[in-house]
């Protein structure tokens, strides 16, 4: 047996991904996929810490012929890993990322649509109340409104359809993995093809959510020169546009991203992370809940959308929080 089946038999004897291992080396990922793949060489430093680690002799290590380390010497050091690792086909890596694609353009056209919903109730509120339309306040607001739910209910399906059809990949986020040959490199190679897209796609979303405050900046310098009821209710139309489509590009570059990284271990992945995410979908369960709440009891959507960024600074704290809770066990 070669040194890099040894160290491959080994790491997931102790329960540990490649990222891991390379933690404990003090080496980065890219190595020890290097050493496992029979690519390169560990120095002879490497080595006697790999055997210390594996509680292994370095001739076992290093000599070929010794397929069998001392059972004595082979005992599993605790990780604090529950998991049991799940080898990832290429096959398997290939067809999550497409479908990881497909998902990333739904989900955020979904979230789009949420933002964009109480858009028409208040274009034909303000014009029914401004008398540009033929019709009363009463039934403007109904229709309004039963237009809202129908684009709600859709963006709603939207979204259980991606968690149904996202089932047959929830081990990567709930168990350790292990990529087979030549994923990691195909992963990478991908990641860093949309890496350049990914940061444009990310600054021009912050941008436009910034920019969203424009339009009613500048009714509001003009108020007094333009003597109209309409201006405003066009201004909160325009930021909430300009908003929606800004969040869309962030949520689809930020899903597309994390499907690289779903399947490196890194970034939001690696296994502390995973371990920490645990109830991610209860916490944004919570802020969609309190976002339709607060909106259909107050009816003030031009107001209400504050919930997504606010939720997503609070956001950054709450993992905080559930990593030293992980830690801690």
């Amino acid at each position: 047996m070669i040194l890099a089946d040894k160290i491959i038999e080994n790491r997931k004897k102790n329960g540990w991904s490649q990222e891991e291992l390379a933690d404990k080396l003090g080496v980065s990922r890219q190595s020890v996929s290097k050493w496992e793949g029979a690519q390169a060489v560990p120095d002879m430093k490497k080595i006697v810490m790999m055997s210390e680690l594996f509680g292994v002799s370095t001739d076992y290590l290093l000599r070929d012929e010794i397929e069998n380390a001392d059972p004595s010497e082979s005992t599993p050091i605790d990780s604090g890993l529950e998991e049991t690792v799940r080898s990832v086909s290429l096959e398997e890596a290939s067809s999550f990322l497409e479908n990881n694609e497909r998902a990333a353009s739904r989900i955020s056209t979904g979230v789009m649509m949420c933002i964009l919903a109480p858009v028409l109730l208040i274009l034909i509120g303000g014009l029914a109340e401004a008398d540009f339309i033929g019709i009363s306040d009463a039934t403007a607001g109904v229709g309004g409104t039963a237009i809202l739910i129908v684009i709600v209910a859709i963006a709603v399906g939207l979204f259980v359809r991606e968690g149904i059809r996202n089932k047959p990949y929830e081990y990567l986020d709930n168990t350790a993995i292990d990529t087979e040959y030549g994923v990691s490199g195909m992963v990478k190679e991908r990641r860093d093809s949309y890496a350049e897209t990914h940061s444009r796609l990310l600054i021009i979303g912050i941008m436009m959510c910034i920019i969203g405050a424009v339009p009613m900046l500048v009714i509001e310098m003009t108020k007094y020169s333009n003597n109209t009821d309409l201006l405003p209710i066009v201004g909160v139309a325009m930021m909430l546009v300009i908003i929606a489509v800004g969040v869309k590009l962030i949520v689809l570059t930020c899903i597309r991203q994390g499907g690289y990284d779903r399947l490196l271990e890194e970034g939001d992945y690696t296994r502390l992370n995973k371990k920490a995410g645990k109830y991610d979908g209860i916490y944004w369960a919570v802020a969609t809940v309190v976002y339709l709440g607060w909106s259909f009891i107050t009816m003030r959507w031009e107001l209400t959308w504050i919930v997504w960024p606010i939720a997503g600074v609070l956001f950054v704290a709450y993992r905080e929080v559930m990593k030293a809770i992980v830690r801690s066990k």
